[in-house]
């Protein structure tokens, strides 16, 4: 990022140079024309384009500078066709000075803004990505990849979450869900899910109980972090809660109304339709939980996709749904992070790179026994970074 950001750095010091070049021609060519062609016609109020120019690159600085320029051009030009005593000539001073500070003002208020805007919107990204703390590449005997794409212009994050958590005993629990709703607003109903998984994956043997904890965290917490104001509607969160061991090729799930997993084997799509679906999580008034795991076999070498109903509900300009698990079975099967790169690329030319809900997608490769590795948290996420505008 930091290689990213000096280039980024010198190409803006590149591209603002033009304009400036391109001001101080127009002060000299303006200055020459004009004196060179007499008093029939009068191109000195031009010199007014200058400083407006400057100011649309330029701080309020380079932008005074210039209009001084362009204030020292109109009186060489007033000197040369009568002097400065003129009604003319001093009306076109005086309208220059005017115009030249109302510009350099303008610009001072635009530098002012967009420094507070990058305060606050550094401080949202720090936020947003400490609440989704983006998983580890390996842990355990998986490697991870994933992908959050925000509908909301200027966010990282939105209603969809995802985390991966180390158990004690051996295995690995996966946590994906959708909150109602998405944007910024769904946040805090969102951090509410992620930080009773966090807590509870070190607490609870078995996945009907980490569900119940996190059911029961979010029951007490939902509704002082619910965006009830705005949307009184019912607030609820699918999700799908996982236990991948370490030694067993036996993985477990537990589906909270949320669209069913992919497992990619051999080639193969399977649909991992749960036999026993539970309700999504708030409905605490509406049901009572009993969960069951589904059990599957999740091989070395198999990929397990994990997705949000913002993937599968995207549409097309032309009103069609985004077919994942058709363009899945189309797509080389040579690791999470090709595999996610294609599903990336491929959903964003399927909506013309107009999303309108968040989408999250987090693939799982189960690699061979001599692979395994201990989690490691300081690794970068191997899914491209959320846009922050489309």
């Amino acid at each position: 990022m930091g290689v990213l950001r000096i280039s980024g750095d010198r190409l803006e010091r590149r591209a603002g140079r033009g304009p400036l070049v391109i001001a101080l021609t127009l002060i000299v060519a303006i200055t020459l024309t004009d004196i060179g062609i007499g008093t029939s016609v009068h191109l000195g109020p031009l010199l007014v384009i200058a400083p407006t120019l400057t100011a649309s690159f330029h701080g309020p600085r380079l932008t005074a500078l210039i209009g001084a320029l362009a204030q020292a051009a109109l009186v060489i030009i007033s000197i040369f066709h009568g002097g400065l005593t003129t009604t003319n000539h001093v009306a076109q001073l005086i309208a220059l000075a005017v115009l030249s500070a109302l510009v350099v003002f303008i610009c001072y208020a635009r530098e002012r803004r967009t420094r507070e805007l990058s305060r606050v919107r550094s401080v949202a990204e720090t936020a947003q990505r400490v609440l989704l703390r983006p998983p580890p590449r390996r842990v355990g005997p998986l490697r991870v990849a994933w992908l959050y794409l925000a509908a909301q212009d200027e966010a990282q994050i939105g209603g969809d979450l995802l985390a991966v958590a180390r158990a004690a005993h051996a295995c690995t629990r996966v946590l994906i869900g959708d909150v109602r709703g998405h944007g910024l607003a769904s946040i805090g109903e969102a951090s509410v899910v992620l930080g009773a998984f966090r807590e509870g994956a070190h607490r609870y043997a078995t996945l009907p109980e980490l569900v119940k904890a996190v059911e029961d965290s979010v029951c007490r917490n939902l509704e002082e972090v619910a965006d009830t104001a705005h949307d009184p509607g019912e607030h609820f969160i699918t999700a799908i809660v996982l236990d991948i061991h370490d030694q067993d090729a036996q993985a477990e799930v537990i589906n909270c109304g949320h669209p069913p997993p992919l497992l990619v084997h051999g080639g193969q799509i399977t649909v991992l339709n749960s036999r026993r679906p539970g309700p999504p999580l708030g409905l605490c008034a509406l049901c009572v939980r009993s969960d069951r795991p589904d059990r599957f076999t999740f091989e070395p070498g198999d990929m397990l996709l994990l997705y949000t109903d913002g993937v599968i509900e995207a549409r097309s300009p032309n009103g069609d749904f985004y077919p994942l698990a058709e363009r899945v079975a189309a797509f080389p099967t040579s690791g999470p992070d090709a595999l996610l790169h294609h599903i990336h690329r491929d959903l964003l030319a399927h909506t013309g790179e107009q999303l309108s809900d968040d989408a999250a997608v987090l693939v799982i490769e189960r690699t061979a026994p001599r692979h395994l590795h201990l989690p490691d948290l300081s690794a970068r996420p191997s899914g491209p970074p959320p846009p922050t505008s489309r």
